[in-house]
């Protein structure tokens, strides 16, 4: 069962994850330059089984998830290469607030994937009648911030209030992803 359709970019295909992501999925979530910046936090995966694992999790909860929550995978048109995953859920600690979140393997970084799918994905959010989307990243991690305002987010403030971390907090809404610089 898919939560949501298939979405298209000019480079890009946003997707459900399948458990044969396995091993593509490893290049990202098992990069520690990757997982030392995720909320909430989740440790390196070691290896393709516990990569595995981790994906057979997402795959059981994506149906049980109400739209527009979710997780897929971003995989590369031109060759089908899976660059990375994308997220939308729920911030705790109230679940009220929907948090747009981006992983990318290192050497897909600097390619503007995160920021292509980040407004595709948040383009479908909307038209599932989500009023804003929320990102947080931690003070350090500019390429999260940059990626951020690139999406069309706007600094909002700082807070400890989302998993027990600083954080700096942006928003977009559906007027402003219009107004996202190319």
């Amino acid at each position: 069962m898919t939560s949501t359709p298939e979405l298209r970019t000019d480079r890009l295909i946003i997707r459900d994850w399948d458990l044969s992501d396995a091993p593509a999925a490893l290049s990202v979530y098992g990069a520690e330059e990757v997982a030392r910046w995720l909320t909430p936090e989740m440790r390196t995966v070691n290896d393709v089984e516990a990569m595995r694992s981790v994906l057979h999790a997402w795959v059981e909860a994506q149906p049980n998830l109400v739209p527009p929550a979710g997780r897929w995978a971003i995989v590369r048109r031109e060759d089908g290469l899976l660059v990375g995953g994308l997220s939308l859920r729920q911030l705790p600690p109230y679940e009220e607030d929907f948090e747009l979140s981006w992983q990318l393997r290192p050497d897909a970084w600097g390619n503007g994937y995160a920021t292509e799918a980040g407004r595709r994905i948040s383009a479908w959010a909307f038209d599932q009648g989500i009023e804003e989307l929320f990102a947080v990243a931690r003070p350090k991690n500019t390429r999260a911030i940059a990626t951020a305002r690139r999406i069309g987010m706007e600094w909002v403030g700082e807070t400890e209030k989302y998993y027990d971390n600083r954080l700096q907090v942006f928003r977009i809404r559906p007027a402003e992803l219009g107004r996202a610089a190319p």
